[in-house]
């Protein structure tokens, strides 16, 4: 069964078009979303067509940006509606998953977004590990210990600021505010 999808991300915009491409293509039911970002995690039109999908169903899509937020999220549903048994088709993108072509380009395309993902990671780690080189701290402000409150709970809020900061730790105490 065909199964549609279409959103709009205003108001203003009209989900017409997209309605009747989709009834053309002969989708049986048509999900929609008005008014919602695609980068909306809760897209309550898209979340009812995906518990809706079972095994042998088409998920059709008037554009492939109507679906995703990004390509990292096109492949993550790809993936779940590959593991049900579902296909996806986008009309205007002339992608269907499936076909043989169709599952080939989400995975040639998978691979990429991997490999992105990858030198991300990659160039990540080498700027931590160039900053730790050149003396940069990483990570949270060190806590002031016990013995460090109790110290600079003698002077002045100004002076006990000015001395946290000397010292090279966030100015406000653990958790524990109070000195005994």
């Amino acid at each position: 069964m065909l199964v549609g999808y279409a959103r709009v991300s205003t108001i203003d915009q009209n989900l017409n078009l997209q309605l009747d491409a989709l009834k053309r293509a002969g989708c049986a039911t048509v999900y929609q979303d008005e008014g919602v970002s695609g980068a909306k995690a809760k897209r309550p039109g898209l979340s009812k067509a995906l518990r809706r999908l079972k095994k042998g169903d088409v998920l059709v899509v008037w554009r492939l940006d109507r679906l995703g937020r990004s390509m990292r999220h096109l492949i993550e549903l790809t993936t779940m509606f590959e593991a049900k048994g579902v296909g996806f088709r986008s009309l205007s993108d002339a992608i269907d998953t499936s076909t043989a072509t169709g599952k080939l380009f989400f995975h040639v395309t998978g691979a990429f977004a991997e490999f992105e993902r990858n030198l991300i990671s990659e160039r990540t780690k080498a700027g931590m590990a160039a900053a730790k080189a050149r003396g940069v701290k990483m990570g949270r402000p060190r806590k002031l210990t016990r013995q460090q409150q109790i110290a600079l709970a003698e002077f002045d809020s100004d002076a006990l600021d000015q001395a946290a900061k000397n010292l090279g730790v966030d100015e406000k105490p653990g958790d524990d505010k109070t000195i005994q």
